[in-house]
């Protein structure tokens, strides 16, 4: 009788990045034996790649730890990590706060996870919060995707040095850190290799990367991008989030002239209002972004724009709240993220009282309100209009493919299978509140 292979179940929350670090942790573990499983019951180990963002967010990941811990009765041999920036912020206190998780470690030091497991069952203690100064990346294995996806997340670059008012990222992600274009250029091809066409890349602040150039020198996002443009069966690049203030001449050039860069672009601005602006420590006005809106539009008119914004922050008065309408209006966007503000412990803005629940949540409904018929307005504008899909799995009908626009749009088609992980292009005849629906050209 042979052993059965040891199964690894992981739970991702947050951003893509978490997404991308999820399947790196699952490929270190794949060379000590693990194969991944949907079903947590039936795992010998459970990750939880946790975000800790906003404050419901780590709420989530202790309520299920709660839920998880009863599955160690029916097998003992269960392993429970916690991974990712809860881990990092919080770090000894989740063991003593859920004592069923067995190891933690923090997003820079998950290339020692297959080591930390191994302590944990030697009932050792398995913590690993450090920032080492050894790149991960290098001592993990190649990344892989399924053959079968045709789209693929690529971290370029990670940390942040801008440390804004309300954000945990510079204290749970470090520094900001970019990685050499070379070994980016070889993963990608793999990623090719393996049936992508689309690559999106990502960094808390991906358009600050500054990575070695594979001659020397240093590269900025923009030579990154022209050198992926040249790899033979890439066929859209995507990349997010980016700061304002990193957005080079070269970067908007890109927008206008890369034909494989979609355009779509998430940009977030948080508020409108330069007085809170200055208090999140952005760094830049209200006026400054507008500039640089119209700058890329200038570059690349058809471009569809996200954003983030904050409601509710310290201080926010109802003028200024007035001021985030007004630079909603006067921008446009296809779509948008929008929140209260949740105050993070050990982030400056902590310390400062925010204005109350109740006033936070009629700005965010009249917030969403006007968000949401913007988006709408851009799913309409769709009608009528030709566009490229890029195919990513059946849809609920028989017969139907789903896939997304170069604005990032759900599109159903109803288009043979043969189309799946390939790009076509076709006529939008319907738009729908979070989808179009579209024929074959």
């Amino acid at each position: 009788m042979t052993d059965r292979p040891k199964k690894l179940h992981v739970k991702t929350y947050g951003c893509q990045m978490n997404v991308y670090d999820s399947e790196r942790m699952a490929e270190a573990m794949g060379p000590q034996g693990y194969v991944t499983t949907d079903r947590p019951e039936e795992a010998d180990l459970i990750l939880l790649n946790t975000c800790h963002i906003r404050e419901k967010a780590a709420e989530k990941v202790y309520s299920e730890l709660g839920r998880l811990k009863t599955l160690k009765a029916d097998n003992p041999d269960l392993r429970i990590g916690v991974a990712g920036c809860v881990a990092q912020a919080e770090g000894a206190e989740i063991m003593a706060r859920q004592p069923a998780v067995d190891l933690v470690v923090g997003p820079q030091a998950y290339h020692r996870l297959p080591d930390l497991v191994a302590r944990a069952r030697a009932g050792e203690q398995a913590l690993d919060t450090d920032m080492p100064e050894e790149d991960k990346f290098e001592h993990l294995p190649q990344a892989r995707t399924p053959a079968a996806r045709p789209t693929a997340f690529l971290t370029v670059q990670e940390g942040c040095d801008k440390f804004c008012a309300f954000c945990v990222v510079p204290y749970t992600r470090g520094a900001e850190v970019s990685r050499p274009a070379k070994r980016l250029l070889s993963e990608a091809r793999a990623l090719v290799d393996r049936g992508v066409k689309e690559i999106t890349l990502l960094g808390q602040n991906v358009n600050a990367y500054h990575g070695d150039g594979p001659e020397g020198g240093t590269w900025s996002l923009a030579d990154l991008i022209w050198a992926l443009d040249g790899i033979d069966g890439l066929e859209r690049i995507r990349f997010t989030t980016s700061h304002p203030n990193d957005f080079t001449d070269d970067l908007i050039a890109a927008h206008g002239t890369c034909a494989k860069l979609m355009p779509y672009l998430h940009l977030p601005v948080q508020a409108g209002s330069d007085r809170i602006l200055k208090a999140m420590n952005r760094k830049h006005t209200a006026a400054q972004y507008i500039e640089l809106i119209n700058r890329l539009r200038a570059a690349r008119p058809d471009l569809l724009l996200s954003g983030d914004f904050i409601v509710g922050f310290p201080g926010e008065t109802d003028a200024d709240f007035e001021d985030t309408l007004r630079l909603v209006e006067q921008v446009g966007y296809g779509q948008a993220y929008s929140f209260k503000y949740s105050a993070r412990p050990g982030t400056p803005a902590a310390e400062k009282q925010g204005v109350s629940d109740a006033v936070a949540s009629e700005r965010l409904q009249r917030l969403q309100a006007l968000l949401t018929r913007q988006q709408q307005a851009a799913q309409q504008a769709m009608v009528g209009r030709e566009t490229s899909v890029l195919f990513e799995k059946a849809g609920r009908l028989p017969g139907q493919l789903v896939g997304k626009s170069e604005y990032l749009q759900a599109v159903h088609v109803e288009a043979p299978d043969s189309l799946r992980g390939q790009v076509a292009h076709v006529r939008v005849t319907e738009a729908k509140a979070n989808s179009l629906a579209a024929v074959l050209i």
